[in-house]
């Protein structure tokens, strides 16, 4: 008799999951009210939630704090995140996706792919190793590569610094981050910040213009490293 393969995760369990994820990756619980915003739901609701999960054994509850992921909850994240990342792959690259459409189109469907057909994606792109905003897809044994990015926020100035990632949930924003030319992959300096999380001027490698004033705001979605 084959093994029996453990029951599918609900639609909400599996979002509460990566959002967890997604707040704690810096090491820090993740807060009620934090959850409710990335989630966009009530409080009370995911106060609820969060019991369900203690008690299913996928998150432990930090006393006045928040959550953190357990062993078994943070590898079900990665495997949904696995799903996510893949997907988004696979429609930009196989299927003329713009970056911009690929989120929400990958966020329907990752609750309905199974795994097999996420594994047969990547093996058809040949396992590329980030997807098309610069986020690392975790492999098919949970792992997932550390960034030790910093955000463009708190970049040094006077640097030579690539973009390696963005954030991808707004579509707006994403076309006008690719209008001034902020992608995975272009080079940039930072020339000065305003005070009080003011404005910052970068100069951007390849732009037609000289330098671009970019929002703090904006700034903070944008993930920069050393370039190769």
């Amino acid at each position: 008799m084959s093994p029996r393969r453990p029951s599918p995760l609900s639609r909400s369990v599996e979002d509460y999951l990566k959002a967890v994820y997604a707040l704690t990756e810096l090491g820090e619980p993740a807060s009620t009210s934090a959850l409710a915003e990335a989630l966009d739901i009530q409080p009370a609701s995911v106060t609820g939630m969060i019991k369900r999960l203690d008690e299913s054994g996928f998150v432990e509850h930090v006393p006045y704090r928040g959550v953190r992921l357990t062993e078994t909850g943070s590898r079900e994240a990665l495997r949904i995140i696995r799903r996510h990342r893949v997907l988004e792959t696979y429609l930009a690259d196989r299927l003329g996706y713009s970056w911009d459409d690929v989120h929400h189109e990958a966020e329907r469907l990752e609750h309905a792919a199974s795994d097999e057909l996420i594994d047969r994606m990547a093996s058809a792109l040949e396992d590329p190793s980030h997807d098309p905003h610069g986020a690392p897809i975790p492999t098919r044994a949970g792992e997932i590569a550390r960034t030790g990015f910093v955000s463009l926020a708190n970049a040094p100035e006077g640097v030579t610094l690539e973009i390696k990632a963005v954030q991808d949930e707004d579509s707006e924003l994403l076309r006008y981050m690719e209008s001034l030319g902020l992608r995975p992959g272009v080079l940039l300096t930072v020339v000065s910040r305003a005070p009080f999380n003011g404005p910052i001027s970068v100069t951007v490698e390849g732009a037609e213009v000289e330098g671009e004033i970019i929002a703090y705001d904006l700034a903070q979605r944008i993930f920069v490293g050393w370039s190769a």
